[in-house]
């Protein structure tokens, strides 16, 4: 079987990946790719929302099988598009994505079906955002309703950082014309919960963590994620049942009613407070980086998962119990302005899995293209003793301008001791 992967970054490396373990997948096709990519798969220099380009790239190549990657292809209508040709196509439509695309519309469907969230407000004028959060506690949540790359969140502590952020997302277009929701701010240890949705049909995959500030100790700017891992020991059970049957379920099926059904993966990003497990935002797509560590994990064969899924048939999942946990290695400088072009030694020689995010060739060697520039997951019997085995791993690779965090999985490690 012949398949196309939308996008070029760590995630769908690991999608490629993914399916390079299949055995019915004979061929992949990945568009635009990245360097790492390029090894696993053949890559085409399609931008990931060049939409009809893409179309005609699938219509002449006929592939059995199309998945998106990123939320940008999502949002330009990629999906909607191949069904109307009657291509085969994993993701959900334009209508549906609109639970990543837009807070506002996130916010509100989770309030009119009772769906447990933070308390909002939403804005599109600077003044009237400005004076709101003045009249709130600190800490804020300021959310840009919008696609903003993982980094449209900003936590703000003071009143300068509030109006900091304020400015940038209704005065100064840094992400856009758009609007402003205004959260109350929740506390408690987050985690990802990535769901198979076909409508109504909802299958759940392993729990993750995300590692979302740039430094350790979770301090420094948000990022696109430093790092994740799997699974997560301080979720009980009965936290994930509820997060299914209170959360995941109910958003399929409000999605269902309001007449978008969503085909794809739905992704809650969720927050055990001392209130209960609340919905922090929900993405259309696999997390990044959190699909890094979750499918390897995966023992079923995911070309079979995705078409069951495309086509609105029930699936089921296999799931190794080894637990992994993955390193981003990024510029320095990331999340701000960083230099590109260095030379990256030691990524082939990884006893892992090394996953490209941010990488090009000049001379035969890799070198650094991106903000983040790969992931490298190791696994282990533990979350702990994946961690030693990647941070170990990690201290193989030479580069003279890259960083990492080296306290990914953190409050996994406390709870196993």
């Amino acid at each position: 079987m012949k398949v196309l992967v939308i996008g070029g970054g760590g995630r769908c490396h690991a999608i490629v990946d993914a399916l390079s373990r299949s055995p019915k997948v004979t061929e992949i096709v990945c568009a635009p790719g990245n360097a790492g990519i390029a090894q696993q798969a053949r890559c085409v220099a399609l931008k990931d929302t060049d939409v009809e380009g893409l179309l005609k790239l699938a219509l002449e190549e006929r592939f059995d099988l199309t998945v998106v990657g990123p939320e940008s292809a999502l949002a330009a209508g990629v999906v909607d598009t191949f069904k109307a040709h009657g291509l085969r196509i994993f993701g959900p439509t334009k209508a549906a994505a609109q639970i990543e695309s837009s807070k506002e519309f996130a916010k509100n469907l989770m309030a009119e079906y009772g769906i447990p969230t933070a308390a909002y407000r939403t804005f599109t004028d600077y003044g009237e955002a400005s004076a709101y959060v003045a009249s709130r506690p600190l800490p804020a949540v300021l959310k840009y309703d919008g696609l903003a790359a993982g980094k449209g969140v900003v936590i703000a502590r003071t009143a300068e950082e509030a109006d900091h952020a304020l400015r940038d997302m209704l005065l100064d277009g840094r992400f856009g014309q758009g609007k402003v929701v205004v959260e109350d701010f929740l506390e408690g240890p987050e985690f990802s919960f990535m769901c198979f949705v076909s409508g109504r049909e909802v299958v759940p995959m392993v729990l993750s963590q995300d590692h979302k500030r740039a430094f350790d100790n979770d301090e420094g700017p948000n990022t696109g994620g430093m790092g994740a891992y799997s699974p997560l020991p301080f979720i009980t059970d009965e936290d994930r049942e509820y997060a299914l049957e209170k959360i995941m379920r109910p958003t399929a099926a409000a999605l269902a009613d309001k007449g978008t059904p969503f085909c794809g993966v739905l992704y809650g990003g969720l927050m055990k407070t001392p209130a209960g497990i609340k919905v922090i935002e929900f993405n259309a797509r696999f997390g990044d980086p959190e699909t890094e560590v979750v499918l390897p994990r995966l023992k079923s064969d995911i070309y079979d998962v995705f078409c069951a899924v495309a086509d609105g048939k029930g699936v089921t999942l296999e799931w190794s119990d080894r637990a992994t946990l993955g390193i981003v290695l990024a510029s320095k400088g990331y999340p701000g302005s960083y230099e590109k072009g260095f030379v990256i030694e030691g990524l082939d020689g990884i006893d892992g899995r090394v996953y490209h995010m941010g990488t090009a060739v000049r001379d035969g060697r890799f070198v650094t293209a991106g903000g983040r520039v790969a992931i490298v997951v190791c696994e282990g019997a533990t979350v702990a003793e994946a961690q030693a085995k990647a941070l170990a791993e990690v201290a193989r690779i030479k580069c003279d301008n890259l960083f990492h965090r080296s306290d990914i999985g953190y409050q996994a490690v406390a709870c196993e001791k």
